[in-house]
């Protein structure tokens, strides 16, 4: 018997099942050997879904095989000034371990593809590792590769204590 594939849609705010969902698949991937850093605690997961739900541009999409949630694609809609239009990254995207192979991950891909269209966008960009040929694989299956030039992906890591909401400007 063939297993099911995924059916992705966007979360529900309002759902408690979708906000824990949120907390627990982003851990999950955390933990996975292509992820890294410190598992959430529970009242961070709890501040990752209000601060998901209070972004207006936020994009968040669950995967779910009957009840189960078994994947996650965050992005967030931004601004192209090369293209002057609108565009979108594509932060965060994992997927189970144990649901992997049922095309969660191309389903979400594909959802995120039509809502970029939707909103009339002239790019979907993300991350990958170097050393995530299985992810590579997928996303080129998808129609993406990397720019020309080559791009390097750098970061600032700021304190966390350190970061506060700007003032409006006059």
């Amino acid at each position: 018997m063939k297993s099911p594939d995924a059916v992705v849609r966007e979360w529900d705010y309002t759902n408690p099942e979708d906000r824990n969902a949120i907390g627990m698949l982003i851990n999950a991937y955390i933990a996975d050997e292509m992820g890294g850093g410190e598992l959430l605690t529970p009242p961070q997961q709890s501040r990752l879904a209000e601060a998901l739900h209070q972004r207006q541009k936020s994009i968040v999409l669950l995967a779910c095989i009957g009840e189960i949630r078994c994947g996650l694609l965050v992005a967030f809609e931004n601004f192209s000034t090369f293209t002057v239009c609108p565009m979108i990254n594509i932060h965060d995207i994992i997927v189970l371990k144990e649901y992997r192979g049922k095309h969660a991950g191309r389903h979400l891909l594909e959802a995120i593809t039509g809502i970029a269209k939707d909103r009339k966008c002239s790019r979907i960009t993300l991350e990958v590792r170097k050393d995530n040929p299985v992810a590579k694989h997928l996303y080129k299956s998808m129609g993406f590769d990397a720019p020309l030039p080559e791009m390097y992906y750098w970061r600032k890591n700021l304190p966390v204590n350190t970061l506060r909401i700007m003032p409006n400007r006059v």
